[in-house]
């Protein structure tokens, strides 16, 4: 019998679900079969598994297809579909390449940077002054944190917590890998942020999630729920706001990132309309890579 000091020295157990330590483990039998290939082979095998077997299975592109009936009315359903369908390749191979830090990092090594912000963001590392980017679930998002580091730029931010506990554990530690210190989306979290930022650092949040206390902004054509907290961070710490944008390229595997002019310090809101005007211009440019899963305009439509 163990005695009760070594039972005290054990960790907690992940608080759970029976269901979502099945969902984690198949998840993460998944990801250790495609670990088995090399990596350019890797990264599209994932994409078809998610979009033909997983995505279908647990309603992502229903999710996608109803997002996508929404905002653009004019797509018949087979068409909604193959863009759902393409939705959920990207979000596949953004999963394994999340998972594959070391090959996507080195995969990512020579990626074209390019936009009005470059000069703004060298001028503040210079200067020590602190940088709040925003940016999307699109392209991959990560890899344009992967790109900018391997430009010496160091970028923090915050990370909402995954609702399946098992999946979070080891999702975490892929964040972790990438570039700068990040903080779980709690008082706490947003306090080190704050600090963070204080400190002459640089950080990055998405726009594109909805909130329960945010504000309407219209987005693609509709209102949906935003977070004004990026520009009320940048304006506290004298922070640059600049989005920026991991493009994935027709090939599935390269990408280029797109670090878009400084949006000058104004009102909250009229900061996220600029903001979500910028992305809204990526989406529409490439619907295929923006993560039409998410439930983006609560209430209007029937999630």
């Amino acid at each position: 019998m163990q005695n009760t000091e070594t039972q005290n020295a054990e960790p907690p157990a992940i608080q759970g679900s029976n269901a979502d330590w099945i969902a984690d483990r198949a998840i993460r039998g998944l990801i250790k079969l495609c670990h088995m290939l090399p990596y350019r082979r890797r990264v599209p095998v994932m994409g078809r598994v998610v979009a033909r077997v997983i995505a279908p299975l647990v309603g992502y592109r229903r999710r996608a297809m109803r997002n996508l009936e929404f905002i653009y009315p004019e797509l018949d359903a087979s068409q909604r579909r193959n863009l759902a369908d393409r939705v959920c390749d990207n979000a596949g191979r953004t999963l394994i390449e999340n998972y594959s830090p070391e090959d996507f990092s080195k995969h990512l090594q020579g990626t074209r940077v390019f936009g009005d912000g470059l000069p703004a963001i060298e001028q503040a590392k210079r200067d020590g002054r602190p940088v709040m980017f925003v940016t999307a679930h699109f392209g991959n998002h990560d890899a344009a944190r992967y790109v900018l580091k391997q430009h010496g730029y160091d970028i923090g931010g915050l990370y909402r917590p995954m609702s399946n506990p098992f999946f979070n554990e080891h999702y975490v530690e892929t964040l972790a890998h990438v570039s700068g210190k990040i903080f779980p989306q709690s008082r706490e979290g947003i306090v080190g942020l704050r600090k963070y930022l204080s400190d002459g650092g640089m950080a990055v949040l998405f726009i594109d999630v909805s909130v329960s206390n945010g504000t309407p902004i219209t987005f693609l054509g509709q209102p949906a729920l935003t977070a004004l907290s990026s520009a009320v961070f940048s304006m506290k710490s004298d922070a640059l706001m600049i989005p920026y944008f991991a493009i994935r390229k027709s090939n599935g595997l390269d990408f280029e990132v797109l670090v878009d002019a400084p949006i000058p310090h104004s009102e909250p809101l009229q900061m996220m309309e600029e903001a979500t005007a910028r992305l809204e211009a990526q989406v529409n440019a490439r619907p295929e890579q923006w993560f039409w899963v998410h439930r983006r305009w609560k209430g209007a439509v029937g999630y």
